[in-house]
């Protein structure tokens, strides 16, 4: 490569552009924390509106000590359910209702529904007993939960868990994708 020469007017147009240049000392630069913008927090959007529908299921029928729950959201595949029931999906939370009175059991539920699916859980375990102590061998909580989990906006499906896992006395419920999962897991939906 050949070196340039440079003329006087050249090297004179230079010096008149850059203008006073003063010799750099250190190659170190020193960031300023005086002007460092404080951290806040981000804002949670917590919507505390009832989550259930306010559709009555009048045609639903009363279910006994031993009879099996089963529910699949409109639209969705009839597969969906029998993977439900083999365990496909993993158990992300479990939550254990029997004892409880209605209106406990019912906010319970409807505050453990909230935080799974704000946590992203998929799929959860509810207990809610098979109904022995109730009168006239109608078991409250569980036609209670049967209504419920289908009046709740984020149920897709749930179904009565296996014997080991508390058979008629629980649920499997399977629950919407939240929005900041819905793009790393689309499964059946």
């Amino acid at each position: 490569m050949v070196k340039k020469t440079l003329t006087s007017e050249d090297s004179d147009l230079f010096r008149l552009t850059i203008g006073r240049v003063r010799p750099v000392n250190n190659d170190k630069i020193l960031l300023k924390t005086e002007h460092k913008p404080k951290p806040y927090p981000k804002e949670i959007n917590i919507e505390l509106a009832c989550p259930l529908t306010l559709s009555t299921a009048s045609d639903l029928d009363n279910v006994g000590l031993e009879d099996n729950l089963s529910y699949t959201a409109p639209g969705l595949q009839t597969a969906v359910l029998k993977k439900l029931r083999k365990g496909y999906f993993g158990v992300d939370a479990e939550i254990d209702l029997h004892g409880l009175t209605s209106n406990a059991a019912k906010q319970q539920l409807l505050q453990f529904l909230h935080d799974c699916t704000y946590n992203g859980c998929r799929c959860v375990h509810i207990v809610h007993g098979k109904g022995y102590r109730s009168t006239n061998q109608h078991p409250v909580l569980k036609n209670n939960l049967n209504l419920w989990l289908r009046q709740h906006q984020e149920v897709l499906a749930f179904c009565s868990a296996s014997p080991k896992d508390g058979g008629t006395g629980a649920v499997f419920v399977l629950l919407r994708l939240t929005n900041k999962y819905s793009d790393h897991d689309n499964v059946d939906q």
